[in-house]
């Protein structure tokens, strides 16, 4: 297959025959996994430096994601239900992208999840949750014909306003959830709740790569460095090793690897059981390869490239980020180490994260648990292909629920460890600010 020239041959081609140095090629977004389109399929390809086999696995891949289950017994993906959110991966996972915040019955179905659990109790396993009687440890709004939901969701926003340094006003929004039992009475009073967005699908496999020893030189628990950010890994459950592991994936970096996030997504989010997470009598509907190809397809999409890097606007806001100390936690440069899949090894990648938990304070605290997460931790969210969110997907939102409408209102929203910098954001000039957000739609 051909593929097009880089960035770095086209730079020397034309340099050819001057006497200027030539210039310093642009740094990739995802390293020899970047894909270069800023158009509504940016985050639909492959990894163009995928050997032969891995693109024909890439393309089962795609297929397991893409597959619609229904109710059992059926001749093709069977196991939905009986009551789950989706019906598919790309249900939520709309382009491979950023969900929309919605829920309960309508045309997108359930996209914003509610993540529950009691406070007290025992769990299965170390750092676990405690299930709701009847619920679990997350609300399936949705059900397959002759069953019944197990619960019905609304959800609804309270706005609020506040203004900038120069007298700016802006507007903030946060959501509020009803929750009816099928009996029509209420969860229990001391239920905790956390909704939970859809996040973009790429790059996935490149954080996965990130060698463990690379992340704890990031951590820094107990703030040794006075910065005022103390950030640290997660604790998590391994399913398949029984034993605690450092969590990565998720918004809490509640799971500890990519075949756990998607099996944990194909029993809670569709109700599919599979070899991580049987049926009570230890069968299962999704077979080990169609996991094992989903998880692989998720492992080798492609990351898009930024734009605009000689843009002077651009160039300016990356310069008030680093100013404000956002780089802190969006750390802009992380390599990977060794990795099953050899094409994700030894890459140079721009994730805009350090993959640890951070206090983002009481404005976005859920008061949730998960793993050895607080209820006000949430880890970095990788900002690279941030600009193309709309892109690919029309009105979904930002930060953990979607309550952001714009990448203003995710900023404004940060408090907690990031609160300096936010204040920050506050009193640039209304130039500097569109800067700094021209630049994080470059991304």
């Amino acid at each position: 297959m051909r593929r097009a020239l880089g960035l770095g041959a086209l730079l020397w081609f034309a340099g050819c025959g001057d006497s200027e140095p030539e210039a310093p090629e642009a740094p990739r977004a995802g390293g020899a996994t970047t894909i270069d389109d800023r158009t509504s399929r940016a985050f639909a390809y492959a990894a163009p430096n995928l050997t032969a086999e891995h693109e024909a696995l890439h393309r089962e891949g795609d297929a397991a994601f893409a597959a619609v289950f229904v109710s059992g017994p059926a001749p093709v993906n069977p196991g939905l239900g009986p009551a789950y959110n989706n019906t598919s991966c790309n249900g939520c996972h709309l382009r491979n992208g950023r969900g929309m915040p919605v829920m309960g019955g309508g045309p997108q179905r359930t996209q914003l999840l509610v993540r529950v659990s009691l406070p007290d109790g025992t769990p299965e396993h170390p750092h676990g949750a405690v299930p709701v009687p009847g619920l679990g440890f997350q609300i399936q709004d949705q059900a397959v014909y002759g069953a019944a939901p197990e619960a019905s969701v609304t959800l609804s926003w309270v706005e609020s306003a506040g203004t900038y340094a120069d007298g700016t006003a802006y507007g903030l929004r946060s959501p509020r959830v009803a929750i009816v039992l099928p009996d029509g009475s209420s969860p229990p009073a001391n239920m905790r709740m956390s909704l939970r967005l859809p996040p973009p699908v790429v790059g996935l496999g490149l954080l996965e790569a990130v060698a463990l020893d690379t992340l704890r030189a990031l951590e820094d628990p107990a703030d040794a460095n006075g910065d005022g950010v103390s950030g640290r890994l997660n604790t998590v459950w391994d399913v398949q090793a029984r034993a605690l592991a450092p969590g990565r994936f998720g918004w809490k970096a509640n799971s500890p690897n990519l075949h756990q996030q998607s099996a944990e997504a194909y029993f809670n989010d569709m109700g599919v059981s599979n070899p991580l997470f049987p049926d009570a009598d230890g069968t299962f509907e999704l077979p080990q390869d169609t996991l094992d190809a989903a998880v692989f397809y998720a492992q080798s999409l492609g990351v898009p490239a930024r734009t605009a890097l000689a843009d002077a606007t651009v160039k300016r806001g990356e310069a008030k980020f680093r100013d404000l100390g956002c780089v802190t936690c969006h750390r802009d440069t992380l390599e990977t180490g060794e990795h099953p899949v050899a094409e994700l090894a030894h890459q140079r990648i721009h994730p805009y994260s350090d993959l640890l938990l951070h206090d983002l304070g009481p404005g976005l605290a859920d008061g949730r648990p998960d793993g050895d997460a607080t209820g006000a931790e949430w880890r970095t969210a990788p900002l690279w292909g941030l600009g193309l969110t709309h892109t690919i997907l029309p009105y979904s939102g930002w930060l953990h629920d979607g309550r952001a409408r714009t990448l203003e209102e995710a900023v404004l929203w940060h408090g907690g460890e990031a609160e300096r910098a936010r204040e920050g954001f506050r009193a640039l000039s209304a130039s500097d600010r569109a800067a700094l957000v021209r630049f994080l739609q470059s991304l």
